[in-house]
């Protein structure tokens, strides 16, 4: 069983999957670096030079290669959830869970993310809080629908969200323990 973190960028997934890979004892990879290495660029680079369905594509590569692996904490970029083939790679593969933010928090915490401006493209003609509300109109549904788990990010430290996943993860161990299936160390 994989650990799947997928939510908005600003939301702790990138922070929150270390924590989660750490307290179970397991790899985690942050999908938007693994890009990134994979690409030799930059997302913001990607767009540029090669527009969004390229990079689409190339993430979706990425999200099956990830999703293939076993017993690692995943952080998917905030846009995987877009493509039905992402969907499906995630889909059964393991614990999917959605950490979510108002919109007005979410632009707060990428304002004073300098990674942000560096590595991440703009991805409509607005900015700001009027992308991000755009955005979440469209992802959310999305988001909802590959969920079994949803956590609000906006009140709670990132070592208290990953305990609440790691709780998951050992019910759902203990569940399948129960039934006879493979279990979670």
């Amino acid at each position: 069983m994989n650990v799947f973190l997928i939510g908005y960028r600003g939301t702790g997934k990138s922070t929150v999957s270390r924590l989660v890979a750490e307290r179970w004892g397991r790899a985690w990879v942050d999908a938007d670096e693994w890009l990134e290495r994979k690409a030799g660029r930059t997302i913001r680079e990607i767009f540029a030079s090669d527009g969004e369905t390229a990079f689409r594509d190339l993430e979706t590569e990425v999200v099956v290669e990830l999703a293939a692996r076993d017993e690692t904490v995943i952080a998917l970029g905030g846009g995987a959830i877009l493509r039905e083939t992402n969907r499906t790679a995630i889909r059964g593969r393991g614990l999917v869970v959605w950490l979510q933010a108002s919109a007005p928090v979410l632009a707060s915490r990428l304002q004073h993310d300098p990674s942000t401006g560096e590595r991440r493209p703009a991805l409509t003609s607005l900015s700001g809080l009027a992308e991000i509300e755009q955005l979440l109109a469209v992802r959310e549904p999305l988001y909802r629908l590959c969920a079994d788990l949803v956590i609000d990010t906006e009140d709670r430290e990132p070592v208290e969200i990953a305990e609440e996943i790691y709780a998951e993860v050992r019910r759902r161990a203990t569940v399948a323990g129960v039934r006879g299936e493979e279990t979670v160390n």
